[in-house]
């Protein structure tokens, strides 16, 4: 649990930094870079022996789902929101990961979409404004669509994991990140945004060298240690710390504005869809 306690941390931060520091920079370069930047920290751990082709390949196709196109629709979102309304939104993951997961059992609890609508009309409450709402919509609509990645990644690797137990995480985990680059590279070229690497200024790429090694690299590789090692109910739980976290690291450190009415009572609209998934065992 320690892994997941640590990794919420860092990620409360990733939001702000992105929307403050990054504004300037090709969402899709901004997602390639965060994926590259770590395979070089995870290549001395790459252990390929014994590892069949089709599981190598499987685990490729996993990190270019869970990571590659699930930044390529977060990163996107920062354009239509701000940060602590693109991490209120990832609230919807755990509910996700029940609705994946009971859809691979073949069991599907009414109790967990009936939840997912109310987190939408939660997060209606908060962020409806007549003039920008094609936006928020737009915004709201990537960062669900990088819910469903990520909450498919998570399912599929914890699927995965028993198929090689005599290797340790870090010794395959450079294989997540290289799919997640390759899932991203080619949107960097549709999108004619290399040469931009050139222009970094140091603010940028110092902190794109942080949200690679640290947020995404460290991050990622904690997250789904600490995803295999607890339960599905205690996973559930710490996909939401971050959220509050993250909120009040916005509004308090980077100094964004919230109408706290209605942070409030939209809050309490998601959270009461939460406790319903939890309640009729949607974990």
């Amino acid at each position: 649990m320690i892994y997941l306690t640590v990794v919420s941390l860092i990620w409360a931060f990733s939001f702000s930094l992105i929307k403050t520091r990054l504004p300037g920079l090709d969402p899709a370069l901004v997602a390639w870079a965060r994926l590259v930047i770590p395979i070089p920290l995870f290549l001395p751990f790459f252990r390929p022996r014994g590892l069949p082709f089709r599981l190598m390949a499987r685990l490729i196709l996993t990190g270019a789902v869970q990571y590659g196109l699930m930044y390529l629709a977060y990163l996107q979102a920062f354009r239509y929101l701000d940060a602590y309304q693109v991490a209120l939104y990832t609230i919807l993951t755990p509910i996700y990961v029940a609705l994946l997961d009971g859809l691979c059992r073949r069991r599907f609890k009414p109790a967990d979409f009936w939840a997912a609508v109310l987190a939408v009309g939660g997060a209606a409450v908060i962020t409806y404004q007549r003039p920008a709402f094609r936006g928020i919509l737009t915004g709201f609509l990537l960062v669900q669509l990088s819910n469903l990645c990520f909450a498919a990644g998570q399912i599929d690797y914890r699927n995965l994991r028993p198929r090689f137990r005599a290797l340790k995480d870090r010794e395959v985990y450079a294989l997540l990140f290289l799919g997640g680059a390759m899932a991203t590279g080619p949107a960097v070229t549709l999108t004619g945004s290399w040469e931009q690497l050139a222009r970094l200024s140091l603010s940028e790429a110092g902190t794109l060298l942080y949200l690679g090694a640290v947020a995404s690299g460290l991050g990622f590789f904690w997250w789904n240690k600490g995803a295999v090692q607890t339960s599905a109910g205690t996973l559930a739980v710490f996909n939401n710390l971050k959220i509050p976290l993250a909120v009040a690291v916005s509004l308090l450190v980077f100094g964004e504005e919230a109408d706290p009415v209605r942070l409030i009572l939209g809050g309490a609209v998601i959270v009461t869809g939460l406790l319903l998934a939890r309640q009729s065992g949607g974990k």
